[in-house]
């Protein structure tokens, strides 16, 4: 019974990784698992189970589509006079908002947080009341590309972990209790002081 116990916990710890095909039972170890090993034997197994998830590497985000769009979205309409470094720090600080508790968990719902109501919003472009269709095809391509490549995690995070950010001819009461982290182009980006 207790062999069968520490399987199961184990299958409850780290069930992503057996639903991602990354690891197959077999792989894993659990095929081999009899009821008639001894507590000690299962323990060593397990334990083998945990050193082969620590060592794999972390399973990327699946995202889709409309994650990729809304994430081109707000590059194009927050930075995209930004040089290139800027326009990823906007999206990074999306992702980062996407990974943090305090904000909804995927990112059309971080960049329409606040709905449509003028000044209630997150991103001021989504609540603007004008058209958030690109118009600028080439400022479009590279918003694009940049998305990609931030949502395939080939680009380091230039905030070093912020969460907001804002223009630097403006001076928001809310910057005052945050710790700027940096400035990229007209932006500068904050993170709370106690993370």
């Amino acid at each position: 019974m207790r062999v069968f116990s520490l399987v199961a916990l184990s299958i409850m710890i780290f069930p992503r990784l057996l639903g991602s095909g990354q690891f197959e039972p077999a792989q894993l170890g659990l095929a081999q698992l009899d009821p008639g090993k001894s507590a000690a034997v299962a323990k060593a197994q397990v334990s083998n189970l945990v050193e082969q998830v620590d060592a794999a590497p972390e399973a990327a985000p699946a995202f889709n589509e409309q994650d990729l769009r809304c994430l081109a979205l707000n590059i194009y309409h927050e930075a995209r006079s930004e040089p290139k470094s800027g326009q990823v720090a906007v999206a990074r600080v999306t992702l980062n908002r996407v990974a943090s508790r305090a904000f909804p968990g995927s990112i059309c719902e971080v960049v329409k947080q606040g709905g449509i109501k003028r000044n209630r919003c997150q991103f001021s472009w989504w609540c603007d009341g004008r058209s958030d269709l690109p118009t600028e095809k080439r400022a479009w391509r590279q918003a694009m590309e940049i998305a990609r490549n931030v949502l395939d995690d080939a680009v380091p995070d230039p905030t070093r972990g912020a969460l907001y950010y804002h223009a630097n001819y403006t001076k928001p009461s809310w910057s005052r209790v945050y710790h700027r982290t940096t400035r990229i182009g007209r932006h500068l980006f904050y993170r709370p002081t106690k993370i």
